[in-house]
């Protein structure tokens, strides 16, 4: 037999759940600590074609956690160091890329209808909710990320619903949206464990101005370790997959 390198991926699923992912489309919203990890595991697992969104560079903060940066890759858009990535993996993976951020007004360049799954790991509650009511009204599967930050406990994470989500101020608020919209059901990655509260003094210096200094009026980041948001990426990626390849142990 001559390998590929999807055999063991095989050996476990079989040839023709494989087969089928090679055939499939994504399109994925953010490139940071949970989505570079869910690329990465869609692209070894060998979905076949992917549509990047997102806007940011790499920055040295993003070295601790993000799958897809490298110190020499401080300062390259994530999209175009994803695409490098998939490359080195996959030659034969097709990629578009979209470097921008994802907003209503920005809606237009992509056409919802064109994938076979929509992937959000994007922190924007404005933003996550186009895309659920996007991905609803084009009648494709979609799944969402909540909050990974200030976690540290990878298993604590599960796949569940929305509405049967707790103690997550991201998933609360995603919630409350969805059920102005009249949308009743969304699977979800998110983690059971309380955020932990930011060590922002210590790290930053003490005293409201040292944090003023530093952020000059931005939003102060939240924490964030290598394991909960690189799970998470790896969950959510194994449900796309099997989704898609209508894998089952059955």
């Amino acid at each position: 037999m001559k390998e590929n390198p999807f055999t063991r991926t095989e050996l476990v699923m079989g040839v023709k759940p494989v087969e089928k992912l090679s055939e499939k489309r994504v399109l994925l919203f953010g490139l940071g600590g949970v989505g570079g990890a869910a690329l990465e595991a869609m692209v070894r697992a060998g979905i076949g074609a992917f549509d990047l969104v997102d806007d940011d560079c790499f920055t040295f903060s993003n070295l601790n956690r993000q799958i897809l940066s490298k110190r020499e890759l401080v300062g390259t858009p994530k999209v175009d160091a994803a695409e490098q990535r998939i490359r080195e993996i996959n030659p034969g993976c097709r990629v578009r890329k979209y470097k921008m951020f994802y907003l209503p007004e920005t809606r237009g360049a992509l056409n919802f209808k064109d994938y076979d799954y929509i992937v959000d790991c994007i922190d924007t509650v404005k933003a996550k909710i186009d895309i659920i009511l996007r991905a609803t009204e084009a009648g494709v599967p979609v799944i969402s990320a909540m909050g990974c930050g200030n976690r540290f406990d990878p298993s604590k994470l599960t796949v569940t619903d929305i509405y049967k989500t707790e103690n997550d101020r991201l998933a609360k608020a995603v919630r409350r949206e969805l059920r102005k919209q009249g949308v009743s059901s969304l699977p979800v990655v998110y983690s059971t464990e309380p955020a932990y509260r930011p060590h922002y003094e210590e790290v930053y210096g003490s005293g409201e101005n040292k944090l003023e200094e530093e952020y000059a009026g931005k939003r102060l980041p939240p924490g964030s370790t290598p394991f909960v948001p690189n799970a998470a990426g790896i969950l959510l990626a194994s449900v796309v997959a099997r989704e898609l390849s209508g894998f089952s142990r059955d």
